[in-house]
């Protein structure tokens, strides 16, 4: 579990995808599972039900402490992303991107002097990793956690964060304009002008290369294999070539209107001729409810000892002037290979993102705009051996009986954040005629603020006498857990019993 003092903006939970140990099938003397309402305790309670485990009212801005709490009970994993995006298209991969060698060279072998041309090849699914691959991820340097450094990167951005609301959303799918051969520009000088490259999640290279974006609630990472060949327009022989692996980076936060997205590649081989002083460069462009806010991928030489990155920052185009807006956005980078003896730039090769929604739609934070990974299922994550030991017991048990929400599963529970609607889940739960002994409050599972609760689910409940400190604390949690993982009206979330 994260500590309190270490959680920042860019660490957020996600579901793992990998299943929870089976729990064993009890429920304890002090618990009712149940349809319709049971019998009531048989001693007084010394709490009063409105101070019982509680998200509270929705729409209240939760506390620093609830926040603190929120951060430190959200599981912290990467998942594999799904195949395809909201619109369908399969995730990284572009559409249309295929080129074949043949076409290309046939386009060119009619100019003036043409002798060589290339041929970039599409991000090509990865069985497993070859040696050089392995040798070059070996020797990235990503650091365990890049929160920090995310957070950092975002806040240091304010024109980008500024950008107008109300422009108009980018709904092209791609730059059409024709790549540019780089300016004969001294690398090292130029690269001393740059920001340096973010570093990855320890995660994402752990991973390797295999086509698949990894994605937390507020990051998403992976890396793909390519190559660019050289064609002699007489003869259509292959002369030379470079393989390399492109790394895809993307961070948000859960208060900026701004997320960031970086490509880097590694040469991992070349052979022939042709490929000496090869250059990449690109640029980017943003699909659905954003816009390119700034970009900066300027021709480097790409070598055993120079990788060529690209960073990009995206604003949100939601209407952030009304209430309650949300829009999805993916952003695509797009790079071209130049070489001074080749007679055309290589045609372009595309990685785009997964789904980035934006919203100011947050219960508590109407004014606050914020963006996460659409498709990362945010946990939150109860210890039977911390803080709140019943409450876990209780969820645990609950869960064991078939009821939602069990991590490791795709049984989701789904936010409900109608205050009205959520008293009748309590009310019906843990009704106030239901007699409490001292120190007890009652715990009810499905969490009433979920669609899946007492009233507003199949009419399957648990509920339990529970210590009433542990009680109010693990509803402080929910409700800081909301928050801190933007999770809205109709959201996924999935709860851990550790």
């Amino acid at each position: 579990m994260l500590a309190v003092g270490a959680v920042t903006l860019g660490l957020l939970g996600s579901h793992l995808g990998v299943a929870q140990a089976a729990v064993e099938q009890e429920t304890g003397a002090d618990t009712s599972l149940t349809t319709s309402v049971a019998a009531t305790d048989p001693v007084a309670d010394e709490v009063s039900p409105e101070s019982e485990a509680d998200d509270g009212d929705p729409d209240a801005a939760p506390s620093a402490e609830d926040l603190a709490l929120g951060a430190d009970s959200t599981a912290g994993e990467p998942e594999a992303a799904p195949e395809t995006a909201e619109d369908g298209e399969r995730v990284g991969l572009a559409a249309g991107q295929q080129a074949t060698c043949d076409g290309r060279v046939k386009d060119v072998a009619g100019t003036p002097g043409a002798q060589y041309a290339a041929c970039a090849s599409p991000l090509e699914p990865a069985v497993e990793l070859t040696s050089d691959e392995q040798a070059v991820l070996s020797q990235l340097e990503a650091p365990a956690d890049t929160s920090a450094a995310e957070s950092a990167v975002l806040a240091a951005e304010p024109e980008a964060g500024q950008a107008g609301s109300e422009a108009t959303p980018q709904t092209a799918a791609y730059d059409t304009a024709p790549p540019v051969a780089p300016a004969d520009e001294s690398d090292t000088a130029a690269a001393a002008a740059r920001p340096k490259p973010w570093k990855e999640p320890k995660w994402c290279i752990d991973a390797g290369v295999d086509n698949t974006w990894y994605i937390e609630r507020m990051r998403g990472c992976g890396i793909w294999r390519a190559e660019v060949n050289v064609e002699d327009v007489r003869t259509g022989r292959k002369i030379g070539g470079i393989k390399y692996i492109a790394i895809g980076y993307s961070f948000s936060a859960r208060d900026s209107k701004t997320w960031a997205y970086q490509v880097r590649l590694l040469e991992t081989k070349r052979w022939g001729r042709g490929v000496n002083g090869t250059k990449a460069s690109g640029s980017a462009s943003c699909i659905g409810k954003c816009k390119v806010a700034k970009k900066n991928f300027p021709g480097q030489t790409i070598s055993k000892s120079a990788e060529p990155y690209g960073q990009f920052f995206m604003d949100t185009a939601i209407n952030t002037g009304a209430s309650k807006q949300r829009g999805t956005g993916r952003s695509v980078a797009s790079w071209t290979f130049s070489n001074r003896e080749w007679v055309a730039p290589s045609e372009p090769t595309k990685l785009s993102t997964v789904d980035v929604r934006c919203d100011n739609a947050l219960p508590g934070a109407p004014r606050q705009v914020g963006c996460v990974t659409l498709q990362a299922v945010p946990v939150i994550s109860y210890s039977q051996t911390g803080p709140w030991p019943e409450v876990a017991k209780h969820i645990k048990d609950a869960q064991a009986t078939g009821l939602p929400g069990k991590y490791g599963t795709t049984n989701f529970l789904t936010r409900l954040t109608d205050r009205k609607k959520s008293q009748e889940n309590r009310d019906k739960a843990c009704p106030s005629s239901l007699e409490r002994p001292p120190g007890k409050s009652c715990d009810e599972y499905p969490f009433a603020s979920t669609w899946q609760g007492a009233k507003y689910g199949n009419g399957k409940f648990s509920r339990r006498m529970v210590n009433a400190k542990q009680n109010t604390d693990a509803g402080k949690a929910l409700k800081g857990f909301y928050t801190y993982s933007r999770v809205l009206e109709g959201d996924r979330f999935l709860v851990w019993i550790r």
